[in-house]
Formats: structure tokens, C-alpha cells, sequence
């Protein structure tokens, strides 16, 4: 795989500094069931990268003593971590908000039969990546027959009370551009999806977030073989806002990768920019369970021009 890490690293990106800490950001492993062309972390079924239980004891030892209100937990496929439940049965006694980054088709996978109704259970919200509404689409950015599988995952998570209005329990999707450009305006499209999924399955949800494809790992490698980075970076770039850099994610997020190795954002951990809002050349998150990193620094390359360009993008989506 084409490597952009070193076309991004010298840049004129202007420095930000972190804000009080709201969301511990935690990457359970490079395992999923599916290869999706965007991934910007190369995911896929022969991964065999998996958060231990040590690491773990990490995490819930993070969260108890900086008051983490909110757990944000990413893969690959979470949920193919076979620690996945009991972080979450522990979050969720600890009175902590839970995120779980869902790909949809994982629901339907042997083994995770009853994962929806786990979910479902412990109240956790749901933000699951569907490209598009329409079946072309979705299938050739992620696999022949995802779409169809999508649409059943769906039924069943709003079946057990996800996305309908008035309910407790959030649905919400994720849209990511199939090529190089910048996504089209989040409210008009979360218009669209919301009508034609209704229309076309019955299928209810709360808030569509929109993300701008980001030139690193396999996406970057695909810009790169096709001749498109440097384009793609002056797209990013020409549209750039100074106010989104107000609201970007990294400014009250911590990322963790498997390792426990910590970063600023998702992105940086995928590029392998460590934090350095910190003394340690290459921090794990058991060296900062006594820091304060309100106020630090926050690692930035050229790809942070991703997260502001136009409407901007994080992981909730326009800024």
C-alpha cells in the first residue's frame, strides 16, 4: 500500500491547543469483516490486531479517575473484539455514554446474533456508516451485498426501538464521499437519506453525520496510484475555514489505539503522530492517568486540512 504519510508531515496547518478532555476515543483492533475501500484504517477480515485485557483495564481505569463522560469505540469492528461487551457492561455501570461505531453488516455476522439486543440493553448509541441510500453505491465502496445486509441490520436496530422519534435510544448514520471531493451539505443530504430510506424500507433515524475522506492510509494509497493526492490536497486545502478549527474533535478527544498508545485524534493514530501534549516520547495511556492536557499542544500535518475544509468534519459530522 502507497504510503502519504511523508507528503503530509512539513506543513503550514496553524497550531491548535486542546481543550478540556470530554471523549476517550478507543480503537479495539484492526479486525472487521469487511475491506471498505475509504477505511483510513485498512481494516479488514485478516487483521489480527486486538486491544488486550490489560490495555482495557487501562481504559476503565482512565475514564474512573479524568471522569470520562463519554466512550467513543472504534475498530476495524469494535464489536469483533471479544472483550467488546464486558468494556461496555463496564462503562455503562461507571455511568458513561457509549459510542459503538457499527459497520451494520456485524450484527449479522455467526456468533453476533444477539449483539443488537445487547446494544439495545445497555443503551448504547448506535453510529453506523452507510455510504449512501441507494444499493450501487454502497456495494462499490464496500463489498457486493452490504447494502442488502445494511438494510436488514437496520430494520432489526430500529425494530428493538433505535432512531424512532421520542426514543432513548440514538441511531445515527454516517456518510462518507465515494471519491476525491469534498461531501455535499450534511442537512440536505440527512433530508435525503431520512426520505428515501423511509420511503424505500421503513427505516428510521436520528442524525446523519457527514465525514470528509481523509488522504491517509488505504484511501491516500488509492489517491496515490491513481494520481489524484495532489489534487485532492488542493481541494482541502483552497476550501479551508478558519472557524471550524473552533470545533474540531481533537481539541477534547484522546484517541487510544490497541496498544494503549494514546493520540490526539484517529487520523494521527493512523499516520503514527503520537501525542505530544506530553513529556513521554511515545505516551500509553497508563502514563497519563495523572495529567491534565488542558491546554497542551495538539500534533498537526497536512491532513488536519481535511477536518476543515468547507462545512467542516469530525466525528459527529459538519462542524
Amino acid at each position: 500500500m502507497l504510503d502519504t504519510r511523508p507528503l503530509l508531515m512539513v506543513s503550514d496547518f496553524p497550531a491548535l491547543k486542546r481543550r478540556k478532555l470530554e471523549t476517550l476515543q478507543v480503537n479495539l483492533g484492526y479486525l472487521c469483516n469487511l475491506s471498505c475501500t475509504h477505511c483510513h484504517v485498512g481494516a479488514g477480515p485478516t487483521r489480527t490486531e486486538l486491544m488486550d485485557e490489560d490495555t482495557i483495564a487501562d481504559v476503565l481505569e482512565f475514564i474512573r479517575l479524568h471522569d470520562v463522560r463519554q466512550l467513543d469505540l472504534t475498530g476495524g469492528a469494535p464489536e469483533m473484539n471479544p472483550l467488546f461487551r464486558s468494556l461496555v457492561r463496564e462503562a455503562r455501570r461507571l455511568g458513561v455514554s457509549v459510542i459503538d461505531r457499527c459497520n451494520l453488516t456485524v450484527l449479522l455476522e455467526p456468533g453476533q446474533e444477539d449483539l443488537a439486543e445487547f446494544l439495545a440493553s445497555e443503551g448504547v448509541e448506535v453510529v453506523a456508516s452507510l455510504p449512501c441510500y441507494a444499493e450501487q453505491n454502497v456495494d462499490s465502496q464496500r463489498g457486493k451485498g452490504v447494502y442488502e445486509r445494511s438494510i436488514e441490520a437496520l430494520k432489526r436496530l430500529n425494530e428493538l426501538g433505535y432512531g424512532q422519534p421520542g426514543g432513548a435510544l440514538k441511531l445515527s448514520l454516517v456518510y462518507n464521499p465515494g471519491g476525491p471531493h469534498l461531501p455535499p451539505s450534511q442537512a440536505q443530504l440527512e433530508a435525503d437519506y431520512k426520505r428515501e430510506l423511509l420511503e424505500r424500507h421503513g427505516i428510521r433515524f436520528n442524525d446523519l453525520f457527514v465525514i470528509t475522506n481523509m488522504p491517509i492510509t488505504r484511501f491516500g494509497s488509492v489517491l496515490l496510484s491513481k494520481g489524484q493526492f495532489y489534487d485532492y490536497m488542493t481541494l482541502l486545502k483552497s476550501n479551508f475555514s478558519d472557524e471550524n478549527k473552533a470545533s474540531v474533535m481533537c481539541r477534547t478527544l484522546l484517541s487510544v489505539d490497541w496498544q494503549g498508545r494514546v493520540y490526539d485524534c484517529d487520523f494521527n493514530q493512523m499516520l503514527d503522530m503520537p501525542l505530544i501534549a506530553t513529556d513521554h516520547e511515545r505516551p500509553r495511556l497508563k502514563d497519563l492517568l495523572q495529567s491534565d492536557l488542558e491546554g497542551k499542544p495538539i500534533a498537526v500535518a497536512d491532513h488536519c486540512y481535511g477536518c476543515t475544509a468547507g462545512q467542516g468534519s469530525s466525528c459527529g459530522g459538519a462542524l
